[in-house]
C-alpha cells in the first residue's frame, strides 16, 4: 500500500453548520493548498497566455498539466531531463497531472479499449500508442507532479448502464494496477477516480471500492461530458458522503460558479476547468457571476474598470473600452488580460466561499448559488 502519509496531509479547519461544506489545508511537498480552491489548467505545462508570476498574482496555489499532451509533446523524457515539471514550467507550487484517460477516450474513432489498456492513433503524427495504467503512471512519475491521477475509463454521455458498469469495474481494476506501478509514493500522491456515469448506485459502489484502497485523495470524474448540469449535482451529492473526511475530494472538469458552490456544499475541496482561459481567448470575461462578451458594442465607450472590486492587473489598470479594443483588434494582450481576470475571478470565488465557511456564513452568503437553477440561469 502507498506510503503517502509522510509528505501529504489534509486538515479540515472548519465545517458549515448547515451544509457539508468545509475549509481545509492540503499539504504537498511543494506547499499547501487552502481549500476549497479552483485550480487553473496548464495542459501543455502552461496556463495559456499567463506566466507563473501572473498565476501567483491571481491567487493560484496549485495548477494542472496533462499527461497525454505532454507525452505527445515534448515527451516526458525531456521534462525529466529538465528536472521535472516544476523546473520545466517555472512553477514552484503544487502541480497535479491528469492521467490522460479523458483525452484518450474522447478519441472515439481513433482508439481501441482492451483490458490491457487503450490503443490509439496519435492525432499529431499518426503513430500507434498503447497507453496502459502502468504506462500512464510511468509517464507521470517521470513528469514529477505532486498529485498524479489514476488511469481510468471515462464513459461518454449518454451511455447504456451495461457500458458504464463495465467501464467502472475496469477503472477499479486499472487503479489497482496503477498502485502497483507507482514508483514514487512518498513524493507523489496517487488519487483514484470515481466513475459510474449518471447511475448513482454505480457511483456509490465505486466510491466504496476506491476507499478500501486507502489512497491519499479521491476524485469524482466523468462529469461535464455532456450531461445536464443538474446531474452533476446529483452525482456529487450521492458520491461525496462515501469519500473519507480526512482526504481531499476533487471534482474534475467543473469550474462554473453555481456548480462549484453546490459541490462545495456537498463537501468537495478542489476544482479545475479550462473555462477561464478559453473564454479569455474568445474575448469574454467572467464578472461577478455573469459572462460578458467584450466585443459587444456597449463596451466600446465604457471607460470604467471591468470589475472595480477585482485586484487583477487588468481591472486595476485598464478600462472596458480598452479591453474591448484589444479583443476587436485580436491583440494578444487582450487575451492575456481577460484570461488573467477570469482565473483571478474563479479563484476569488472559492476564496470567498472559504472565508465564509471559516466564519460559518457560507449558507447565508451563498444561498443564491445553492438553489436549483432554472433553464434560463444555466
Amino acid at each position: 500500500m502507498q506510503q503517502h502519509k509522510a509528505s501529504f496531509s489534509f486538515q479540515c479547519q472548519a465545517s458549515c453548520s448547515q451544509t457539508k461544506a468545509r475549509a481545509g489545508v492540503f499539504t504537498t511537498p511543494h506547499g499547501w493548498v487552502e481549500t476549497p480552491r479552483f485550480m487553473p489548467v496548464g495542459t501543455l505545462a502552461t496556463v495559456k497566455t499567463l506566466t507563473p508570476e501572473q498565476l501567483k498574482a491571481a491567487g493560484s496555489q496549485m495548477v494542472l498539466a496533462n499527461t497525454y499532451h505532454l507525452h505527445l509533446q515534448p515527451g516526458e523524457d525531456i521534462v525529466k531531463q529538465a528536472g521535472g515539471l516544476h523546473r520545466f514550467m517555472g512553477w514552484q507550487g503544487p502541480i497535479l497531472t491528469d492521467s490522460g484517460g479523458f483525452q484518450v477516450f474522447s478519441l472515439s474513432q481513433l482508439r481501441t479499449i482492451t483490458e490491457e489498456g487503450v490503443m490509439f492513433r496519435s492525432p499529431r503524427d499518426g503513430r500507434m500508442i498503447n497507453l496502459t495504467p502502468e504506462r500512464s503512471i510511468e509517464i507521470q512519475n517521470a513528469l514529477g507532479a505532486d498529485v498524479i491521477m489514476a488511469f481510468d475509463e471515462c464513459p461518454p454521455y449518454p451511455a447504456e448502464r451495461s457500458e458504464v458498469e463495465a467501464a467502472t469495474e475496469r477503472t477499479y481494476r486499472w487503479l489497482k494496477r496503477c498502485i502497483e506501478a507507482h514508483a514514487r509514493p512518498v513524493d507523489q500522491a496517487l488519487f483514484g477516480i470515481v466513475q459510474g456515469g449518471v447511475y448513482l448506485d454505480l457511483r456509490r459502489a465505486a466510491a466504496q471500492s476506491l476507499v478500501s484502497l486507502d489512497l491519499p485523495g479521491y476524485a469524482i470524474g466523468g462529469v461535464s461530458v455532456g450531461e445536464p448540469a443538474e446531474f452533476i449535482h446529483q452525482i456529487v451529492e450521492a458520491t461525496a458522503p462515501y469519500l473519507p473526511v480526512d482526504k481531499p475530494r476533487y471534482l474534475m472538469g467543473v469550474g462554473t460558479y453555481r456548480e462549484m458552490a453546490r459541490a462545495i456544499a456537498s463537501g468537495i475541496d478542489l476544482f479545475d476547468c479550462v473555462i477561464p482561459t478559453r473564454l479569455g481567448r474568445h474575448g469574454a470575461a467572467l464578472v461577478q457571476g455573469e459572462r460578458w462578451n467584450l466585443k459587444n458594442a456597449r463596451f466600446r465607450e465604457d471607460f470604467t474598470p471591468l470589475d472595480a472590486s477585482c485586484p487583477c492587473y487588468g481591472c486595476q489598470n485598464f478600462s472596458r473600452a480598452y479591453l474591448s479594443h484589444l479583443v476587436r483588434c485580436k491583440e494578444v494582450l487582450g487575451y492575456t488580460l481577460l484570461s488573467l481576470h477570469n482565473v483571478t475571478e474563479l479563484i476569488r470565488f472559492t476564496q470567498q466561499i472559504r472565508a465564509a465557511i471559516l466564519s460559518d456564513r457560507f449558507f447565508t452568503e451563498f444561498a443564491h448559488w445553492l438553489d436549483t437553477p432554472t433553464s434560463a440561469q444555466l
